[in-house]
C-alpha cells in the first residue's frame, strides 16, 4: 500500500527554505510508490494539532513551483517547540505516531536548523525504538549556517548577499558627506559569526570598507574597540563597523548583555539584540563623533528581492535528494554538502546522521579572522564568494514581489 509524505518547517524564516519545500514536493510528484503529498502548519504543533493541508493539488504548474521558491519566509509556518525527552512526556510521542498512522504517514520531512534537528532525531529515534517504517529526514536550513557536517546550510547564500549588498549600499551612503562619523552595522549571529562575515564582500570589488567586522569567535574588548575606531578615523573620515550580535567579552558575557531582557525562547536561547546601539552610545561618550547605528535585523532573513541563484538551487536540490534517499530507505539522516572545490564551485549532496547535528554548532574558523580580531581575511572569500552569485526573477504586482500562499484547508485523514 503506497505511504503519504509529511513535509513540516521550523525555525528561523529564510528566503530559500519554500526552494527546499517546492523540490521535495517536485521529486514527491514523480514517484508512485508515494501516495498524498501533506504539509503541516506551524512545525511539530502543527503536527500535534492536526493542522494538516494538502500539497499536490495545490502545486499543478512550473510557474507556480517558481513562484513558491522565490518567496521568503515558510510558505507552511514555523514553530518554536521543544519536544520533549522520550522519557518525560511519551503521551507526545504516542499522539504523534497516532496521528501519522491516521493520516498514512510513511515518509517525514522537517526543514530547519540546529533544534529542528533535535526534533527529527527524537522523533527517528522513537520510530526505531517501536520499530515502525516511518522515515524521518532532516532538511537543512538557517540563515546562520551554523549546522555541523556540512559546507553551508540552504538560506546563508541569499541571507549573505543581502547582507553584502546592503552593505556596499551603506557604504556608498556614508562616503557622501567629508566628516568625521561611525556608522555601525548589527548583523545576525548567536554564537557563530557567518552572517557579519559576509559583510566582508565589499572588499572584493574595490571597497575599503567595512573598516572594521567583529565576530562571537575573537574576544571582543571594548577599549581595543575605541582604539581600533580611534586608528581607522586617522585614515578615513567616515568609519563603517560589522557587527555580530552575539560578539563576547573575555569572560563569556554577551558584550550588550547590560542591554538586553535577558528573556530566552523555548531553547533556552537568549533573545539578542543591542549590541549596535551599544556601541553607538559608547563611540558617542568616548569619541564624541558624529555616530549611528543600523540594525538590520529581521530584513536579512526574508530578503526576497536580493535571492543568491547558487542558494536558491541547491535549496531545491538538497531537498529533492532527500526524498531519493529516502526511498533508497534511509532514515535518521540530514542531507548535507560536501564541497569538491571553490574554482570551480562543485559540491555533492551526501548524509549525516541526524544525531550528529542535532543542538551542535560550527562556528566560523578562526584562522579566516586577522590576530587583532577585527577584520576578516582574504581566505574566506573563495568559500564565500561562489554561494552569492546569480540573480533569481520574481513574479511582482504594482511593483512589489507577490509572494506565494497555500489554502491552508485542514485536512481529515480518509478512513
Amino acid at each position: 500500500m503506497k505511504k503519504n509524505l509529511l513535509i513540516a518547517q521550523s525555525g528561523g524564516p529564510t528566503s530559500a527554505i519554500n526552494a527546499s519545500l517546492s523540490g521535495i514536493i517536485q521529486e514527491a510528484m514523480k514517484h508512485s510508490e508515494i501516495g498524498e503529498i501533506y504539509g503541516a502548519v506551524n512545525g511539530i504543533e502543527g503536527v500535534l494539532d492536526r493542522k494538516i493541508i494538502e500539497l499536490k493539488s495545490q502545486m499543478t504548474s512550473e510557474k507556480m513551483f517558481h513562484n513558491l521558491e522565490v518567496t521568503p519566509a515558510m510558505a507552511l509556518g514555523s514553530c518554536r517547540f521543544r519536544l520533549p525527552k522520550l522519557e518525560d512526556s511519551e503521551e507526545v510521542y504516542n499522539k504523534i505516531d497516532e496521528i501519522f498512522d491516521e493520516y498514512n504517514i510513511g515518509y517525514f520531512f522537517y526543514i530547519g536548523g540546529n533544534d529542528s534537528m533535535d526534533t527529527a532525531h527524537k522523533l527517528s529515534a522513537y520510530f526505531d525504538k517501536k520499530q515502525k517504517d516511518i522515515r524521518v529526514m532532516g532538511v537543512p536550513k538557517t540563515i546562520d549556517n551554523d549546522l555541523p557536517n556540512t559546507d553551508h546550510t540552504p538560506g546563508f547564500g541569499s541571507a549573505a548577499k543581502y547582507i553584502a549588498t546592503s552593505m556596499a549600499e551603506i557604504i556608498r551612503d556614508c562616503e557622501v558627506y567629508f566628516l568625521d562619523s561611525v556608522t555601525i552595522v548589527e548583523i545576525m549571529g548567536r554564537n557563530a559569526g557567518w552572517l557579519a562575515a559576509s559583510a566582508c564582500l565589499p572588499h572584493t570589488i574595490g571597497l575599503k570598507a567595512p573598516h572594521l567586522i567583529y565576530l562571537p569567535e575573537a574576544v571582543f574588548d571594548v577599549d581595543k574597540f575605541i582604539e581600533d575606531v580611534k586608528r581607522v578615523q586617522k585614515e578615513h573620515k567616515s568609519v563603517i563597523v560589522a557587527v555580530s550580535e552575539g560578539i563576547k567579552l573575555a569572560d563569556g558575557r554577551y558584550a550588550a548583555e547590560s542591554m538586553q531582557s535577558g528573556m530566552v525562547d523555548a531553547f533556552g536561547h537568549k533573545y539578542l539584540s543591542g549590541v549596535g546601539k551599544f556601541l553607538e552610545r559608547t563611540v558617542a561618550d568616548r569619541i564624541g563623533c558624529k555616530v549611528r547605528s543600523i540594525e538590520l535585523n529581521v530584513l536579512q532573513r526574508c530578503a526576497g528581492h536580493v535571492l543568491s541563484e547558487t542558494d536558491i538551487t541547491e535549496a531545491r536540490k538538497i531537498g529533492a535528494h532527500a526524498v531519493r534517499f529516502a526511498l533508497a530507505g534511509e532514515t535518521g539522516k540530514m542531507v548535507i554538502f560536501h564541497r569538491i572545490s571553490d574554482k570551480p564551485y562543485l559540491v555533492r549532496t551526501e548524509l549525516s546522521d541526524i544525531s550528529d547535528v542535532a543542538n551542535l554548532e560550527k562556528t566560523f574558523p578562526r584562522e579566516w579572522i586577522n590576530e587583532e580580531g577585527n577584520n576578516i581575511l582574504p581566505a574566506a572569500y573563495d568559500y564565500l564568494l561562489p554561494l552569492i552569485q546569480g540573480d533569481v526573477p520574481y513574479p511582482t504586482q504594482n511593483g512589489m514581489p507577490a509572494h506565494f500562499s497555500f489554502e491552508k484547508n485542514y485536512v481529515t485523514p480518509n478512513k
